[in-house]
């Protein structure tokens, strides 16, 4: 009998001895997704919706993985990577980001990050990308990063507002502090490329 996760940090225990990871993100279908792969594949997962749950659970019980998004309600990702490798140093993060962040995820491996990826990411890819820092931490300098160009970020960052107003252009055009004309012009255009 499995226990079913409710909501800000419970455990889905597959067996005793299994490799603990912590899921941190505050999206509830992702977490749960993502919670019940791993636990699928063996680990005893704990979950957290943010930076708070997450420090509470990794206070409770340091995981040996943790995956964490970058952006959440009460914090982001860049401080639960700190405050997880201040409870446990030994504590192995993958970073999973939203489009227009990757600077941000750089930024994560510096601090102690084992590696990143964009979103959306399945239970392979993490698995992956964490076997690809296994025994290293990636060099945030040979990191090979190409900033987006200043239009690339721009639209993907219109469109994120748009996301988050659940395609409403006038609230989206509010929320942007420009004219809904001049949104929905922007919009037309084809996504810039770099």
């Amino acid at each position: 009998m499995s226990e079913q996760p409710n909501d800000a940090h419970d455990e889905i225990k597959p067996a005793t001895d299994a490799p603990t990871i912590l899921v941190v993100d505050d999206d509830p279908v992702l977490r749960e997704r993502l919670a019940r792969a791993f636990s699928r594949r063996g680990f005893e997962v704990h979950t957290a919706e943010g930076r708070s749950t997450a420090v509470a659970s990794a206070r409770e019980e340091s995981p040996e993985l943790a995956v964490v998004d970058l952006k959440m309600a009460d914090g982001n990702g860049l401080e639960v990577v700190r405050d997880l490798l201040d409870i446990d140093p030994s504590t192995r993060i993958l970073v999973l980001t939203g489009y227009g962040s990757i600077a941000t995820a750089v930024e994560a491996v510096r601090l102690g990050a084992v590696n990143y990826l964009s979103k959306p990411a399945d239970i392979d890819e993490i698995l992956a990308a964490f076997e690809r820092g296994e025994g290293e931490v990636l060099d945030p300098s040979k990191i090979d990063y190409k900033a987006p160009s200043l239009a690339r970020v721009e639209w993907e960052h219109i469109n994120r507002v748009l996301a988050d107003c659940g395609g409403n252009i006038s609230e989206a055009a509010r929320r942007l502090g420009i004219h809904r004309r001049s949104l929905q012009r922007k919009l037309q255009k084809y996504a810039p490329r770099g």
